[in-house]
């Protein structure tokens, strides 16, 4: 079988896409620490804080599994970040909302995470259209 030659251009870029990806999952982490939230709990958090939704969705956004979202909603619920409540369009179903505080907890989380905003804020507004473009082609 001949081998595929990849280009040098292209193993610098996935390459340096590995390096931005491992320094946001870095920073969000440690993030998340200094709120006494793991990573997960943050992304749950921050993702209800857009908008309330059931937990097969929430599972969904983040590609996991719904039994790892239950428990992860459980604690967070028990912390008083977030709370459960019937669905106003099918009552079968329970949505996980933020409460008040899991509303402040999520805007001083997405505060402190400087490690986007900095490089990107050295980027002119074309140069953030143009990155976020490629992004978006790159994801389909």
């Amino acid at each position: 079988m001949p081998s595929r030659h990849v280009d040098p251009l292209t193993l610098e870029v996935v390459e340096l896409i590995g390096d931005v990806v491992a320094r946001y999952h870095q920073e969000y982490e440690h993030a998340a620490a200094s709120h006494q939230l793991t990573g997960a709990q943050a992304r749950v958090l921050n993702l209800l804080s857009l908008e309330p939704m059931a937990m097969r969705r929430i599972a969904q956004k983040l590609k996991c599994e719904p039994s790892n979202i239950t428990g992860i909603v459980d604690r967070l619920e028990t912390r008083g970040l977030v709370e459960r409540r019937p669905d106003p369009v099918d009552r079968r179903v329970k949505l996980a909302a933020p409460t008040e505080e899991g509303l402040q907890t999520a805007d001083r989380l997405r505060e402190s995470l400087d490690f986007a905003r900095e490089p990107l804020a050295g980027l002119s507004a074309q140069e953030r259209t143009v990155l976020r473009d490629l992004l978006r082609r790159m994801l389909g």
